[in-house]
């Protein structure tokens, strides 16, 4: 790093480039945005100039790149975590598929955090970002408010907005036929039919809503009422789940449908902390390749990340009138 009284070393530009390499800065320029077959330049000089480029500490200036072209390409993605699967798995497949279609996709990491979706959002548009995808996003309308002045389109994924199309998992027919099974399993091994614990979530969120709202109709269906003291929902953390399942003494034959992989962290760590639990037996909402083998799962309901980004990338290339929203079915994984 230069010293402060020192100058500091100028930017290559692409008539530098071209000096070296011995050709035009038109050439460079086709070289370097990828146009270069179209005008019959060699591979090898365009290896040459990559390889320069790179020596060089040459740095396309995108502001100004954007500034010349009619569209940017890129595509922006807000996420909430990436210390979860199912997040991480969205962003990785999103990055491929955006690929695919000839876009640069950019993600970032909100941490749940409205202030830091508000943030992003303008960061994106600053860009000159074509759309942006709203994972999981605490308030979806209000980064919809945010892009529509500006001529940028959202979509919202995983969490429902009103405002803009919103591709979404059956949070609600999954969670039903995970407790119907989490019930059935219960009663086989037991022959005990009784109410399960819902365990992970936020009331206010709508996935846990909906959840929720199937959990109890399985419940109905079978004459059982769920009591309040049954929804253990301590926000999306290990430690907190962990920590309401120790002061609620469970003990005996139960049942726990718990509401995420993050929730599950906290129920694994409750059952090796305690005495053998025989009697255990949950499902989970969301998938996880290593929790399938607990002897206690019964099986995990897999949002069908694929499915879902198809959705979102049909809605990038034909945007639909209005704001629809699209429930995906989700897969069941039955524990080994």
């Amino acid at each position: 790093m230069a010293a402060i009284n020192q100058t500091p070393q100028k930017r290559p530009t692409i008539y530098d480039l071209a000096q070296i390499a011995g050709t035009s800065p038109s050439a460079v320029s086709a070289i370097l945005n990828g146009t270069w077959k179209k005008r019959r330049i060699s591979a090898a000089l365009a290896e040459r100039v990559g390889r320069i480029a790179e020596e060089q500490g040459y740095a396309v200036n995108l502001q100004a790149s954007l500034l010349r072209r009619e569209r940017s390409r890129i595509i922006g993605m807000i996420i909430p975590k990436y210390d979860n699967r199912y997040f991480g798995a969205i962003a990785e497949q999103f990055e491929a598929m955006a690929r695919e279609r000839g876009l640069f996709p950019v993600i970032t990491c909100t941490q749940r955090d409205p202030a830091l979706e508000v943030e992003a959002a303008r960061e994106m548009m600053s860009y000159q970002a074509e759309c942006l995808i709203a994972t999981g996003a605490t308030n979806p309308d209000r980064i919809a408010a945010i892009c529509a002045p500006a001529g940028v389109r959202s979509i919202n994924l995983d969490l429902p907005g009103t405002a803009m199309p919103s591709v979404v998992s059956d949070n609600f027919g999954g969670a039903r036929d995970l407790t119907r099974l989490i019930l059935d399993r219960i009663e086989r091994d037991f022959g005990i039919l009784g109410p399960l614990y819902f365990i992970g979530g936020r009331a206010q969120d709508h996935n846990t809503t909906e959840r929720l709202r199937g959990f109890r109709a399985a419940h109905a269906e079978r004459g059982l009422s769920v009591l309040s003291d049954r929804c253990i929902m301590h926000g999306y953390s290990a430690a907190k789940s962990e920590a309401a399942l120790a002061a609620a003494e469970i003990d005996g034959t139960v049942g726990f449908f718990v509401n995420s992989t993050i929730a599950l962290e906290g129920v694994v760590r409750w059952i090796h902390g305690g005495p053998e639990r025989p009697g255990l037996r949950f499902g989970c909402f969301d998938w996880d390749p290593f929790a399938r083998f607990l002897p206690q799962n019964i099986g995990m309901m897999r949002q069908d990340i694929g499915a879902m980004l198809a959705k979102v990338f049909e809605f990038v290339e034909h945007p639909p009138p209005g704001a629809p929203r699209i429930e995906t079915p989700c897969i069941f994984e039955p524990a080994n």
